[in-house]
């Protein structure tokens, strides 16, 4: 599925829809370049999942992971500062991965092969300064049969002549 969204405040608002169907134990990959809206879209993610509004929600960038309280853990990763290929299992985030929260895992490709075989992975691309073209591609039949009533309530609102409804 690809959407696209026409400002930062529509990017935030489409991670927001996907948080809101997000459950304990899921995992979503935020891959693109800088300023690709990767941290936007994670902020709505973590509004979806309950965290307050007022409650900042940063890129972990130097921390390497943020954890938020809501409905469920949050647990933002951010591997940016790792050379890929890199073997992060030594670093035990492996028990987030499969914990009590939702994983999201900005910079995946540093992860080389410790990602589960199963998960969501969502690329943002840079159409102009405000569009973002945004890619879902669920990994395994559970991430499948998740995107699938999800993608459907997102089609009505991005996908009427490129106008979306927010």
């Amino acid at each position: 599925m690809t959407v696209t969204t026409k400002s930062a405040a529509e990017t935030e608002l489409l991670g927001e829809s996907l948080g809101r169907v997000l459950k304990p134990g899921e995992l979503v990959t935020l891959s693109g370049e800088l300023g690709a809206g990767k941290s936007r879209f994670a902020q709505g993610v973590a509004y979806g999942l309950g965290v307050e509004r007022s409650h900042p929600v940063t890129s972990p960038t130097y921390t390497i992971l943020n954890e938020y309280e809501g409905r469920c853990p949050l647990y933002h990763f951010d591997f940016y500062r790792f050379l890929p290929g890199e073997d992060l299992r030594d670093l035990g985030f492996e028990e987030q991965f499969a914990g009590a929260g939702v994983c999201l895992v900005e910079w995946p490709e540093r992860l080389a092969d410790s990602l589960p075989r199963e998960y969501l992975e969502i690329e943002l691309i840079v159409v102009d300064e405000e569009s973002r073209k945004i890619i879902f591609s669920p990994h395994g039949v559970g991430y499948e049969n998740k995107v699938a009533p999800w993608r459907e309530s997102v089609k009505i609102c991005f996908d009427r002549d490129g106008i979306s409804c927010y």
